[in-house]
């Protein structure tokens, strides 16, 4: 025990016996906060690299499969490095952030276990709370992990052109809550995740560009295939063309008989996103060579009500 000083207040003798009797418990108590401190931080720097190397390693590897599938249809172009990466950026902040949320909050109830506080109560109140929350943001956490898994998995990326239902367009920006859309007349749509449930991609590997060219029923249908294919050759070999295909356009003969028509259709494997614009050409070509042929489009026949 400490020796008193005659000079301190008398009613300062009991503080002093109480300090010294406690120190101990002083100094290993603040040894273990710091302690609890440190591995809360070394737990969060070791989990942080983890994630991070995972991320990386689990978008590479999606990467090089997609590569694969793309090598496989010839010249179609791989995804860039940029959007794998950002990709990789914004999965492994999500995780950090919710690695960090668990790690410090429960050194902080370790730290409070430290200073003799009853947890009890409080995690009992932060179950019921928690439980009201989750209750009350059901469509928030649907929304959250929603955007996580299209983030992984890469369904769709800015830029790409998808169908998610009634939403139609170029993405302009994917969140982890919702995803920007501007559709054809130039509204942005903006589409919760969680409600999305199914999705098409319009930009992924490769497209096609179908064009179905309604003839005239008089029209003789070998020798218009015959003008057709030569024409889609020629198309495939024009150097403002060549580098949009992935391969010779193909005729896949009549596809229909109505109203006076022979419908011939015809398929254009393209680039990703090119299928609309070939399309376009590949349309306008072939009505030029058909004209020049003399071959003729079909009118629409009008019905005439018996009498």
């Amino acid at each position: 025990m400490l020796e008193r000083d005659a000079t301190l207040p008398s009613g300062a003798g009991p503080l002093l016996d109480w300090v010294s009797q406690n120190s101990g418990a002083f100094i290993a108590g603040a040894v273990s906060v710091v302690l609890i401190l440190v591995l809360a931080v070394v737990a969060r720097v070791v989990v942080g690299r983890v994630i991070t190397h995972v991320i990386k390693r689990m978008v590479s590897s999606r990467e090089r499969i997609s590569n694969g599938v793309r090598n496989a249809v010839n010249k179609a172009a791989a995804p860039t490095g940029a959007r794998q990466q950002a990709r990789a950026d914004t999965i492994s902040s999500v995780l950090r952030s919710l690695a960090s949320f668990v790690i410090f909050g429960v050194a902080i109830v370790m730290v409070l276990g430290e200073f003799g506080i009853n947890l009890g109560p409080i995690l009992a109140s932060a179950g019921v709370v928690g439980l009201a929350i989750g209750f009350g943001a059901q469509g928030l956490v649907q929304d959250f992990l929603s955007g996580i898994f299209m983030m992984a998995e890469d369904q769709y990326g800015v830029g790409d052109v998808v169908d998610v239902g009634e939403a139609v367009g170029t993405v302009e920006e994917v969140g982890l809550r919702i995803t920007k859309i501007r559709d054809l007349d130039g509204g942005l749509w903006y589409v919760r995740n969680g409600e999305i449930a199914r999705v098409c991609n319009m930009n992924q590997d490769w497209a096609n560009a179908v064009v179905e060219l309604p003839l005239a029923h008089t029209v003789d249908v070998a020798w218009a295939e015959t003008v057709i294919e030569r024409s889609v050759t020629e198309f495939a070999n024009s150097p403002e063309h060549e580098s949009q295909l992935l391969e010779t356009p193909t005729v896949a003969g009549v596809v229909g008989i109505s109203n006076g028509a022979v419908t011939v259709r015809t398929i254009a494997k393209t680039r990703p996103g090119e299928q609309w614009a070939v399309g376009r050409a590949l349309r306008s070509h072939l009505k030029s060579s058909l004209d020049r042929e003399g071959i003729d489009v079909a009118y629409p026949v009008p019905q005439i009500a018996p009498t």
